[in-house]
């Protein structure tokens, strides 16, 4: 295939046997702390007293901050902002937690002992009467994370993947090969492992994000990768973990740009800021998910007027929505690092209005794929 000799591919920063052993190793480790807190647990309750388990409580964001305050946010990527004791003396809510997390870690016990993988539901159905819901576990693989400070991936639990990508590029995840780069129009699931990934290469010049389904399968209509050397990614609205991590590891592996395509409205602006923040639920593990370069390509308030929309496309701001986009307003993240950003939405908010990407296909159906997007990028109008 013409062009190969200028492939680009992702630094062999070790060799598979090297990178399988430093794994297992991390594994043998996270399995022996598991294993002496369960014990430590145990013990403790057996000879009468109470154990205890202090957890940091992480935060990417606040919204007490304000431009003008004296007194700086304190918000980190990396450091704590305070803990919580969980403990038998405690009330109710903090025995329960406790009792969530002690089963919850038996279960990731077993799956490291057997090098087994399984789901937060197949979790949950262990012991339903005790999660109650799924979103129990969830908090309680949060709990466990933040404890042995590890990510998701390092317990063997893995994700319902909904993330997809389609052009430039080929990889192997374990024992499958991945090859879009064969037909660059084809959609493939992102990889539930990063870990499993190997063999990168890829002849892309950009990485396209975009918020929804539906745009994605308008790009493959249009054949907009076979016209485009780019590599294009969808989370399905917020997007998930392995999206998130698969979009971080190829802009690092790859050396790529990323552009990121959402709804002119403040949820589509919400799951912008969760690729490049990250989000408050996993602020614990922000620091590796987020994408502190991506570039926001749109889609701004100010096309309304750049390419003539009709009137017909906008819809006013819902109460919910203005609440919405007023919480997003006051976090401390776009006061410091994208006051660009909070303009745009600040200019959303005195307009009234909100639009979906799909109103750009007003004027003509690939509007979004033959002028929209390649003229924004190479007139560089991202903020």
């Amino acid at each position: 295939m013409a062009g190969w000799e200028k492939r680009r591919g992702a630094a062999p920063l070790e060799g598979d046997e090297h990178r399988l052993r430093r794994r297992q190793e991390e594994a043998a480790l996270l399995l022996r702390r598991i294993r002496g807190l369960v014990r430590w647990v145990v013990e403790e309750v057996a000879v009468g007293r109470s154990p205890s388990i202090v957890l940091h409580r992480y935060r990417n964001y606040c919204s007490a901050a304000d431009a003008a305050s004296p007194s700086p946010c304190a918000c980190s990527y990396d450091a704590p902002v305070g803990t919580d004791v969980l403990s038998l003396l405690h009330k109710d809510c903090h025995t329960s937690r406790l009792n969530v997390l002690l089963r919850v870690l038996l279960v990731v016990q077993q799956l490291l002992q057997q090098n087994k993988h399984c789901s937060k539901r197949d979790i949950y159905y262990m012991y339903p009467s005790i999660f109650v819901e799924v979103a129990v576990v969830d908090h309680a693989i949060n709990d466990i994370c933040i404890l042995f400070k590890c990510s998701r991936h390092n317990l063997n639990v893995v994700p319902v993947v909904k993330g997809l990508v389609m052009g430039w590029i080929r990889f192997v995840e374990g024992e499958k090969k991945v090859y879009c780069i064969t037909n660059v129009n084809a959609a493939f699931s992102v990889p539930v492992s990063i870990e499993a990934i190997k063999d990168v290469v890829s002849v892309a010049h950009y990485i396209l994000v975009v918020e929804k389904e539906t745009v994605f399968q308008r790009l493959a209509n249009d054949k907009f990768c076979e016209r485009n050397r780019c590599i294009v990614i969808t989370g399905r609205g917020y997007p998930d973990i392995p999206t998130r991590r698969f979009l971080r590891y190829l802009v690092e592996q790859l050396h790529l740009p990323a552009y990121c395509l959402v709804d002119s409205d403040p949820y589509g602006f919400d799951i912008l800021a969760t690729y490049k923040f990250g989000s408050l639920q996993l602020a614990y593990d922000a620091n590796l998910l987020r994408v502190p370069d991506i570039r926001w390509l749109g889609v701004f308030t100010s096309d309304l007027e750049d390419f003539c929309l009709p009137d017909c496309c906008l819809l006013h701001l819902s109460p919910e929505d203005r609440r919405k986009a007023e919480g997003i307003l006051a976090r401390c993240y776009l006061h410091k690092e994208a006051p660009e950003w909070r303009s745009e939405l600040e200019a959303m908010l005195q307009k009234g209005v909100k639009f979906e990407i799909e109103a750009l296909s007003a004027s003509s159906i690939s509007f979004l794929s033959d002028r929209y997007i390649p003229q924004k990028i190479k007139q560089g109008r991202h903020l």
